[in-house]
């Protein structure tokens, strides 16, 4: 098992940037994917980026692709999302999710098993 804790959401003006954490307790996740999803209010979940296990791979959504960074720090057990020229349609909850048994990068949400509370950011214009 292991537990998830996101960090860093917040309110910010057009334009601006917030790092997102995703910190793990509990087990390592260094070696599996990790992935960022985010849920607006009346939507989805969607994907925003992910991560390989092995930080070969990563992958991006469409919409955040070029403002959006998603790196790991294995040694602290950590994922970060760096947003960088927000915009209101960024808002959402943004949720940090891992599979403890693969390691190759995924824009499935039904591929990770492990998920955390989220953290809301909010972007206004």
């Amino acid at each position: 098992q292991v537990q998830l804790l996101e960090s860093g959401g917040g309110l910010v003006q057009a334009g601006g940037s917030l790092r997102l954490s995703c910190a793990a307790s509990g087990r390592t996740f260094s070696g599996y994917r990790t992935g960022w999803f985010r849920q607006a209010p009346g939507r989805e979940r969607e994907f925003v980026a992910a991560i390989s296990g092995s930080d070969f791979n990563r992958y991006y959504a469409d919409s955040v692709k070029g403002r959006f960074t998603i790196s790991r720090d294995n040694a602290k057990n950590t994922v970060y999302l760096q947003m960088n020229s927000l915009k209101p349609e960024d808002t959402a909850v943004y949720y940090c999710a891992t599979s403890l048994r693969y390691s190759s990068a995924s824009t499935y949400s039904h591929d990770y098993h492990y998920w955390g509370q989220g953290t809301q950011v909010t972007v206004s214009s």
